[in-house]
């Protein structure tokens, strides 16, 4: 009698170190399929090397996904310690717990390549990520956006940071990147100037430092001040020393829209930091903002799938949601009149002058995201009254014009409004879905619940991209979906032994129901945890246990460089 055991003997071709290209990952599992007969083995076999190696945790009877965008096949998962320990016919393996999980779908933890929840995980009180854990996630990526226009600059200390999180513990796994726009304003504050070869050299040896430290490669947000003062040429240089790691470069693009240079010449800006730094490029949340480009993700893609074409490896992540979140002053306020920072900004706002070349500019702005009517306030700190209502009922109450109050809420707010803004056609998120070059990602903070109105992304962006795309509109297949966010980040970002459920991988497992998976948060009503998400093992523990939250914190900071960093 014979048994096919799957996945075991593939697993010394797929489980690479993730420093080859993906195209050749699957190319191999391709080949491999075509020798399946290597994978029989006899039960006699199987049960002499289980019978006397008890493990933890059995997961049984499950429909798992391996994270490589192959379907689903029923099999067994053992989890030994933090690692996977075997997967096949079980039945004869000894274990701890046996987990039944007929009718569930048995997944990779989910990776989250975009993700601003390093704010939040740094806090003792929020580092258990029971949001995150929701959502199925094991992993996520921090620091993006170059730092997002942020005043901190604690970001640029890799190690300060990993510390912080390790101090108290975190539940999930936290892999960082360099921050741009905070190196920058740390080297040159937010002056609108070319960087000099000095200030050049010291920004280098940030970067360095950072990866060094562990990162992952470098972020930047040339939308943001002080990353919209930057030349190119400079982040390429700066690419340059993430290369020497084998790290990536991912970018909120200098304009979404035609702020400035334009939507496809800003994707041509990645696509020239991977090309001249021989480095992977990320366009971040990919999308097209306003009216003015509604059609225009069939241009960008044409412009990644060339690059790609021509050896540049070239990806994008993406939330599935029609809105973005950003600050009210980044959105509408133009550049010039940040430049100094906010106390400047604020200093402008109160000039009369300085209003008379800015309020034309505003209207402009509006007009690129459609209008007041599109953008809904998260957070108003001196009237949380206002904290979801739209700028147009905001602006009708106070029976001024939403330029004025724009300028008048900010002036309140001391410059620090968050906005929700609805700016996205449907077909173009849809075109950037079934892309093979497409992550999942949610751009999400980690905030207190009841904290503000945030954008529904911080609760729901996973449950969201299998419930709605895969399984309600059927527009996405499960195995595309799970793959976007598991196997394809892990490989983008050369995550060694996460992505993928496979033989001797770290255990970070993530079980659903695909019936039960929803996403709860709104727009309105954002502060509601997703359902669906049954057990999330994060290095074979369990976080999530018959989909009870369990505050155990067996995240880790992972390191580009090596082993990673565990709280002692």
């Amino acid at each position: 009698m014979v048994k096919f055991i799957p996945f075991i003997k593939l697993q010394p071709i797929i489980n690479i170190d993730h420093e080859g290209r993906k195209e050749k990952m699957l190319n191999n599992v391709g080949k491999t399929l075509a020798g399946l007969a290597l994978c029989v083995i006899s039960s006699a076999a199987l049960a002499q090397d289980i019978s006397n190696d008890k493990v933890d945790v059995i997961i049984e009877n499950g429909f798992v996904f391996d994270g490589t965008g192959a379907p689903w096949t029923k099999t067994d998962v053992a989890v030994k310690g933090d690692r996977i320990k075997a997967i096949g016919n079980l039945k004869d393996m000894s274990a701890e717990r046996r987990i039944d999980a007929t009718g569930l779908y048995v997944s990779p933890g989910f990776i989250d390549p975009h993700t601003h929840a390093g704010d939040g995980l740094v806090k003792a009180e929020l580092g258990g990520a029971e949001p995150l854990l929701a959502q199925g996630l094991t992993t996520v990526v921090v620091n993006p956006d170059g730092g997002g226009g942020s005043a901190g600059t604690d970001t640029v200390n890799i190690a300060d940071q990993r510390q912080k999180l390790l101090s108290h513990g975190v539940g999930v796994n936290v892999a960082q990147l360099v921050p741009h726009g905070m190196v920058r304003r740390l080297v040159m504050g937010d002056v609108d100037e070319h960087a000099s070869e000095e200030q050049l050299d010291k920004m280098r040896e940030l970067v360095r430092k950072g990866m060094q430290d562990g990162a992952f490669g470098l972020s930047s947000g040339l939308f943001y001040v002080p990353g919209s003062f930057a030349d190119i040429s400079e982040i390429v240089e700066l690419g340059k020393v993430v290369g020497e790691f084998g790290g990536l470069y991912t970018s909120h693009i200098r304009d979404e829209s035609d702020y400035s240079i334009g939507l496809i010449p800003s994707v041509d800006e990645v696509i020239k930091v991977a090309r001249e730094a021989k480095i992977p490029g990320v366009v971040t949340h990919v999308k097209a903002l306003g009216p003015r480009v509604w059609g225009f993700s069939e241009a960008v893609t044409q412009r990644i799938e060339q690059a790609r074409a021509d050896g540049v490896e070239m990806w994008a992540d993406q939330y599935p949601y029609e809105a973005s979140k950003t600050g009210l002053s980044s959105a509408l306020i133009p550049r010039w009149a940040m430049a100094g920072g906010t106390s400047k900004m604020l200093e402008n706002l109160k000039d009369t002058a300085a209003l008379d070349k800015m309020r034309p500019e505003i209207e402009t702005n509006l007009e690129r995201r459609g209008g007041a009517e599109r953008i809904q306030l998260a957070n108003f700190s001196p009237d949380t009254s206002l904290e979801g209502k739209l700028l147009s009922e905001i602006s009708e109450s106070r029976g001024k014009s939403p330029v004025d109050t724009t300028i008048e809420l900010l002036i309140e707010a001391k410059g620090q409004i968050g906005i929700v803004s609805f700016n996205m056609l449907t077909s173009d998120v849809v075109s950037f879905m079934n892309k093979p070059w497409r992550m999942t990602s949610s751009d999400g903070d980690l905030v207190p619940m009841g904290e503000g109105v945030p954008h529904p992304r911080v609760y729901g962006t996973f449950p969201r991209m299998i419930a709605k795309y895969s399984r309600d509109d059927n527009l996405v297949p499960l195995a595309t979906a799970i793959h976007s966010m598991t196997g394809l980040p892990a490989t983008v970002h050369r995550m060694k032994d996460r992505g993928f459920l496979m033989t001797n991988m770290y255990a970070d497992i993530t079980i659903f129901d695909l019936k039960e998976v929803k996403d709860m948060a709104t727009f309105t009503e954002p502060h509601q945890l997703a359902k669906g998400m049954k057990y999330v093992f994060v290095n074979g523990k369990l976080a999530v246990d018959e989909a009870n939250y369990k505050d155990i914190r067996k995240g880790r900071v992972l390191n580009r460089n090596g082993e990673d960093f565990v709280r002692e």
